[in-house]
């Protein structure tokens, strides 16, 4: 089985520097353009069975321009969604700065400013890999639309690295990672490919 891991295009929280999180932002023009390229270079190099997508419209937009593409079911899940970040969401980054500064060494299991806590965070991703990994086939490759956030948990999750790692992994605007799951187990086959983006 393969897992492809797409972040959403370009949104208009990118270009006033606010928190997104769960913030609903919808894609800049630039960022259609985006998930277009993202969408026609997958077509012609995969066969997607199935599309899973987070519910917030960014990443419903770029799995649209994904379904119409490729044909594939687009399935959307809440769970998909990107950290919940409270009382940021939306708001300018310096004054989010001033006014909710962040706490050192909390706890996992705990949150501050109507967030959720990280534990949380990693139990979503937690449940939707097993989920998607349960419902698919061998032969089958599936993508994911989701945010830069959850495709750290993702990640974490599919390395099987502890809740509290402090490894990341970088993704840009309609990043493509690719991901194998078979006998020989769990493989990362690329990361962060944004090739498609030339020109754009």
């Amino acid at each position: 089985m393969k897992l492809l891991l797409i972040r959403h295009g370009e949104t208009e929280a990118d270009l006033m520097d606010v928190h997104e999180g769960r913030a609903d932002f919808p894609l800049t023009e630039r960022g259609h353009l985006q998930a277009r390229a993202m969408a026609e270079r997958i077509s012609r190099q995969f066969s997607l069975s199935k599309i899973y997508c987070s519910t917030l419209q960014r990443a419903m937009q770029t799995a649209g321009h994904l379904e119409k593409a490729t044909g594939a079911v687009l399935t959307a899940d809440e769970r998909l969604m990107e950290f919940q970040n409270g009382l940021i969401a939306g708001m300018n980054r310096a004054e989010a700065k001033l006014l909710y500064p962040q706490v050192e060494n909390l706890p996992v299991h705990e949150s501050v400013y109507c967030q959720e806590s990280v534990l949380d965070f990693r139990f979503r991703a937690d449940y939707m890999l097993s989920k998607m990994l349960s419902e698919n086939g061998p032969e089958d490759t599936v993508a994911v639309v989701t945010h830069g956030g959850m495709l750290v948990q993702l990640y974490r999750s599919f390395l099987r690295l502890p809740v509290d790692s402090d490894v990341f992994f970088l993704t840009g605007d309609t990043g493509i990672h690719c991901w194998a799951v078979d006998e020989k187990g769990r493989r990362v086959i690329f990361a962060n490919d944004t090739s498609h983006l030339q020109g754009i």
